[in-house]
């Protein structure tokens, strides 16, 4: 058991947020399949539909995770967990069940998701490392600019003396 256990509302807009991002998912799906079925008008309703389910998706993440809190480093440290957790965790045991009900399909779709869960946990901690890196150089850069106004600034009081 966690010592720091979510509260029910927070629960629930995990959830909330979870069905309405896969509304928007299936909505651009069902506006996909309706335009090779020629139904462009439906096709519409369900794109516009969807726009309005981002909406309501990024209004649950606003309270989830507020924007002032997020950083860069903040968000790629996110994205790494949510990564990692899929393809250790999830996605291994989602394919376990599948190859008990012998769903060899189901499989397949879980090794496919478990390979590119890895590797966009590997991108986004390749681009943290890579920011990591610049703002360390950028900090040497202004400690050096630091420290020539430091030394600039004792000179002139020196000669001010």
């Amino acid at each position: 058991m966690s010592s720091n256990p979510k509260s029910v509302t927070i629960e629930n807009l995990e959830a909330a947020f979870a069905g309405e991002s896969m509304a928007n998912r299936k909505y651009l799906y069902f506006a996909r399949r309706c335009r090779e079925l020629g139904a462009g008008d439906v096709a519409e309703v369900f794109e516009k539909t969807a726009e309005q389910e981002t909406a309501h998706a990024f209004g649950h993440l606003e309270l989830l995770y507020p924007s002032k809190e997020l950083s860069v480093e903040k968000m790629l440290e996110l994205a790494i967990e949510g990564e990692t957790y899929e393809y250790t965790e999830m996605y291994p045991k989602f394919r376990h069940l599948a190859m008990e009900e012998k769903n060899d399909a189901a499989v397949k779709e879980m090794d496919e998701q478990i390979e590119e869960s890895k590797e966009h946990a590997e991108m986004f901690a390749a681009v943290l490392d890579k920011a990591a890196k610049r703002f360390a150089a950028l900090a040497k850069v202004e400690e050096r600019h630091a420290n020539h106004y430091s030394e600039t600034l004792k000179k002139t009081r020196a000669k001010n003396d």
